[in-house]
């Protein structure tokens, strides 16, 4: 296991951890901690398994394997990225300027393509909603990027099962000569998962998957820790139909008794025995799929 650079989230962190009432006072040390004490790795390795019984095999899964899940960003910027500063917090602040009209008509479904597999079909959603979920309510703002034409086309982006050919919608952008495209196609919806959240289990629950290597051999998660450990810790169990993975904290021997509370994430590595391909990616402490939320803009309507 590899852990990348952390990444601080301050109060919502915090408001996070104290909302799923997990141990976060004035003492950091109040959190159970899986990797020091045998019974609770006992009893998280107990839980991964009984999550991946319950999900092999089930209506849940198969329902999950027939739809469209995005697991890498809708979003894709022009080739070779935005040129100068002020275009990259244009996008950030999410300013842009129209200039010209949306199409006011489009196909109402369009087909998500997977190599080898057959196509699913799923309704698309408007060049107006699109737009605005990239311009938001900061149109007009400077500095703002000017789109200056919008068509349909498509993209080639990961989903749950490999990568896909989908519909999306192109924004040409004034001075860059291929679009920014976003997705055009509505995610499914999380299927009912066959199994309830745990209680009273060491660790919190991921936050977020961050990416899937190229080659489906690591998954890169997002995982909460208090500022009085020593990190998050993630432990995979592999199964032929999902992955299933156990956060916790390493806590240090020595803790301060007096904490300030604050959370933070922080980015981890966990390598695979084999590639992921289209097993289900699950967390542990929900027994739900660990849900992918891009750099910008919310996670895809399938993850809540």
């Amino acid at each position: 296991m590899r852990i990348k650079a952390s990444l601080a989230v301050g109060r919502l962190a915090v408001l996070v951890l104290c909302v799923l009432g997990m141990g976060v006072t004035s003492g950091c040390g109040t959190q159970k901690e899986g990797n020091d004490a045998g019974g609770d790795a006992d009893e998280q390795a107990r839980r991964s398994r009984q999550v991946a019984a319950a999900w092999d095999g089930s209506a849940a899964a198969r329902v999950w394997r027939a739809g469209y899940h995005p697991m890498s960003d809708v979003v894709q910027l022009p080739l070779g990225g935005l040129r100068s500063k002020a275009d990259e917090q244009a996008y950030e602040n999410r300013n842009f300027a129209l200039r010209g009209t949306l199409p006011g008509t489009w196909p109402r479904e369009g087909r998500v393509a997977w190599a080898g597999e057959e196509d699913l079909t799923r309704p698309l959603e408007g060049a107006n909603v699109s737009y605005q979920a990239l311009a938001g309510d900061h149109v007009g703002k400077k500095p703002h990027l000017i789109v200056t034409e919008v068509k349909l086309g498509e993209m080639t982006l990961v989903t749950s099962r490999g990568q896909a050919v989908v519909p999306a919608w192109l924004f040409t952008l004034d001075g860059y000569d291929s679009p920014l495209k976003r997705a055009a196609v509505i995610p499914s919806k999380l299927p009912r998962p066959p199994i309830g959240r745990a209680r009273d289990l060491p660790g919190y629950p991921l936050h977020h998957l961050s990416q899937i290597a190229a080659d489906g051999r690591s998954v890169t998660v997002a995982a909460l820790h208090g500022v009085c450990d020593e990190g998050p810790v993630v432990k995979a169990l592999e199964t032929q139909g999902s992955v299933v993975l156990s956060p916790s904290v390493k806590h240090r021997k020595h803790a301060e008794k007096n904490c300030t509370k604050q959370g933070k994430l922080q980015n981890v590595t966990v390598k695979l025995e084999r590639p992921l391909n289209d097993r289900v990616l699950l967390d542990a402490h929900t027994g739900k799929p660990v849900p992918y939320r891009p750099k910008l803009g919310p996670s895809p309507s399938w993850s809540s």
